[in-house]
């Protein structure tokens, strides 16, 4: 279990997750010191307040100047999107890049890691997940001391060690001081958006006062200002202070359980919305029902033909947030949380939510099937990934009310989605959710059966052989006597790949070469190349080593018409054999450019098994530096997506370099974890393997003697695999600028 702060992190001091500000920041200079001051003197500090009161701002300001603080950066996690708070420790993994595992909680897997950070987290919006928010804070109060967290809400955590930090309005101008307005935070705020909106706006004799009264009557509310200022080009400050009159007059005693303030900023955001038509009415009531920024292309699935014009009158209301680029390059809408809240509400009583969540179901599944396909071509494929990227939120958000309201658009999604999970290294971590929807999908069904191979694959990732068999096999059983399929070709894929590290090579390779088989019959040379690859690596564990070169190979000859992913498998297996082989210089061009795919696609994926074979090929040149950093580098990876098999494979190559820097102790307990986690997670130990570790574990043990020996392999044996890989990242870590370097010459003899 893992996490890439520390691979995202290489500069101290960065921010991550933070939304670049449109709009300057205005105000707040004492409460952005005071914040900072807290934090320099406790872990936690919370700061509370009314919806609109600026907190979110506050916050991102804070962070931006103390980040410097902390080694690892400050990281943002916005809870606003949760709706269950039982998502929250996973919403906050998924930001800091752990990934989730069958069995271990989420907020138990943020704590391992951040135990060993120093930074600074962000919890944004937590009011609506309260209790969830506050378990998970006393949990990192307890665990990791160098960590410290920022929190906002509209109610204090009520958790030991708190800090709290009550954000009020902006400072308003006296009653004396209103020929000089200007000089208030308040109308400071409001004069800037006003001249966003009208150029021409300036604060003088008349129009000074008028915001200043404006301001005031709006209790200085950053929010309620900002949607004021944004009718300033349409009415002007005079008839803006004069709709207000009508405006408190008509909510009135309207929530009697919500504070004072925010009944204030209820009203203003009441106000706004009865400024707009039925049809803005209806797209802004519509719209709320996403979680993060859309498309115009989105809100017009959801809220109808033509709801385009009306979206572009909501920005012009500061209704919504002007378009911003996202990771795949589209333009998408934002929605401050406090009107999402307020226009979900209306959306509710309405009685459009219905509704309105079939139409957002439909256009993720849309979606999701368009970048699908293109996912499954190696030009396509980086778009696809950053397509799914930017709209993560909203699929989430959609599967999640799939799984119990429509089974079969959760299927969809699902074998949709799954690709991708798979690209981003988060499958594991969707085991359970998979194994959601598998129960709400009619059994054999084609449906059901694509989800049970994704199941099968998700099993893979965490080394749990035996399950992944499973899998496969009943999809296998199911649908085997249907015809050759390109379902089927991938399932018996599957088998062979499991039965292989479950050591029944013979078993396997029949499976293989029926898969090869069947892959030719479909016409399908993705599965062709995904068979030859399974079986050029049956016959490397049955010690066959030409076959297993030349099996890779003949994968390598099909080039038309396979998915970026199993061009970067085959690239990762050719590099496996051509090593093996001792052909080091065609390795080393293959994993080079295995390694480069990877990473020009952000595919987590493989990037773990190719720094290992990379590792692999610097301890044979020598490379002692670069060994450890690429060793150190899979880890992370490793560790970030949940790839158990490669955290055991990393466990062996930490052995061969403790080994050639004359670490004896250090290399014997490695090999022991390995050994003991080879053995308990069914992870396959090649026969070339265990004989490169031949010499060096016997020079290991001749250096240490019997009774370290045994010490040095009980301490190895009795290790966790967290605890394995968290001492060979320890053995990994760069030297400091005093410490010597590590020789390489013992690398040369292995």
């Amino acid at each position: 279990m893992g996490v890439g702060v520390s691979a995202a992190a290489d500069v101290a001091g960065a921010v991550h997750g933070f939304p670049a500000a449109l709009t300057s920041f205005v105000g707040r200079a004492g409460a952005v010191r005071e914040v900072a001051g807290l934090l320099e003197e406790h872990r936690l500090v919370m700061v509370a307040g009314p919806g609109g009161v600026g907190k979110t701002r506050l916050a991102g300001q804070v962070a931006r100047q103390v980040a410097g603080r902390f080694a690892d950066g400050a990281w943002l996690a916005e809870l606003a999107p949760v709706g269950d708070p039982a998502q929250v420790p996973g919403v906050v993994a998924a930001v800091l890049g752990v990934r989730e595992q069958p069995g271990v909680p989420a907020a138990e897997a943020v704590a391992r890691v951040l135990a060993r950070r120093q930074l600074l987290l962000v919890l944004d919006n937590c009011e609506h997940v309260i209790g969830a928010a506050a378990e998970l804070c006393a949990g990192l109060l307890a665990s990791c001391d160098d960590v410290r967290v920022l929190a906002t809400s509209r109610e204090p955590l009520a958790v030991a060690g708190e800090a709290r930090y009550r954000l009020g309005p902006l400072a308003l101008p006296g009653s004396g001081d209103l020929a000089d307005a200007g000089g208030s935070e308040a109308v400071a705020l409001f004069a800037d958006r006003a001249c966003q909106v009208d150029a021409q706006f300036t604060l003088d004799a008349e129009t000074g006062p008028a915001a200043a009264r404006l301001v005031t009557r709006l209790d200085g509310m950053p929010l309620a200002i900002e949607l004021a200022a944004a009718r300033v080009e349409a009415l002007g400050v005079a008839q803006l202070l004069g709709r207000l009159d009508d405006r408190f007059a008509l909510l009135a005693g309207g929530d009697r359980l919500a504070p004072g303030r925010q009944q204030s900023l209820a009203a203003t955001v009441e106000w706004s919305y009865r400024l707009l038509d039925d049809r803005e009415k209806r797209v802004f009531r519509a719209v709320s029902v996403f979680p993060g920024p859309f498309t115009l292309e989105a809100a017009e699935a959801v809220a109808g033909p033509g709801a385009g014009a009306a979206v572009l009158h909501l920005v012009d209301c500061s209704l919504l947030v002007p378009p911003r680029a996202g990771p795949d390059g589209r333009w998408r809408y934002g929605m401050l949380e406090t009107l999402r809240a307020y226009g979900a509400r209306l959306l509710a009583g309405s009685g459009e939510q219905d509704a309105a969540a079939v139409a957002l179901a439909g256009w993720a599944v849309d979606v999701a099937g368009q970048a699908a396909a293109g996912l499954q071509t190696v030009d396509g494929e980086l778009a696809a990934a950053r397509w799914l990227d930017a709209e993560d939120a909203t699929l989430r958000q959609v599967l999640a009310w799939a799984v119990h309201h429509d089974p079969d658009a959760a299927v969809r999604l699902t074998a949709a989605l799954a690709p991708w999970w798979s690209l981003r290294g988060r499958l594991a971590g969707q085991y359970p959710l998979m194994r959601q929807v598998a129960g709400r999908a009619t059994p054999g069904s084609d449906g059901w059966c694509t989800v049970q191979y994704w199941l099968g694959m998700a099993a893979s990732g965490f080394a749990d052989a035996a399950v992944a068999l499973g899998h496969f096999t009943v999809v296998c059983d199911t649908i085997g006597d249907r015809g050759a399929s390109r379902l089927l070709v991938d399932a018996l894929t599957g088998r062979a790949w499991n039965l292989t590290h479950m050591g029944r090579t013979a078993e396997a390779a029949e499976v293989a070469r029926g898969a090869l088989a069947m892959a030719r019959e479909a016409g399908y040379p993705g599965g062709e190349a995904l068979s030859l690859v399974s079986l050029s690596r049956t016959a490397l564990a049955a010690d066959d080593l030409g076959s297993a070169v030349r099996l890779a190979r003949q994968a390598g000859q099909i080039t038309a018409g396979i998915p970026g992913w199993v061009v970067r498998l085959r690239s990762l297996s050719l590099t496996e054999m051509l090593t093996a082989a001792g052909e080091v210089d065609a390795a080393e061009d293959m994993c080079a450019a295995g390694l480069a795919l990877s990473r020009d696609t952000g595919s987590l994926d493989d990037l773990a098994g190719i720094l290992n074979l990379m590792t692999t090929l610097d301890l044979a040149a020598g490379r002692i530096e670069d060994a450890a950093t690429h060793l150190r580098e899979a880890l992370q990876v490793a560790l970030r997506t949940g790839d158990s098999n490669e955290v055991i494979n990393s466990l062996d190559g930490c052995g061969l370099l403790c080994a050639a820097t004359g670490r004896p102790a250090e290399a014997v307990t490695a090999w022991a974890a390995f050994a003991a986690h080879s053995q308990h997670r069914e992870s396959l130990d090649w026969p070339l393997d265990a004989r490169r570790r031949e010499g060096p574990l016997r020079r290991a043990r001749q250096a240490l003697g019997l009774d370290r020996t045994r010490a040095a392999e009980e301490r190895g044996a009795a290790m966790s695999l967290a605890a394995a890989a968290k001492y060979a990242l320890m053995l990994t870590a760069p030297p400091s600028p005093q410490a010597p370097r590590p020789s390489s010459p013992a690398g040369n003899r292995n």
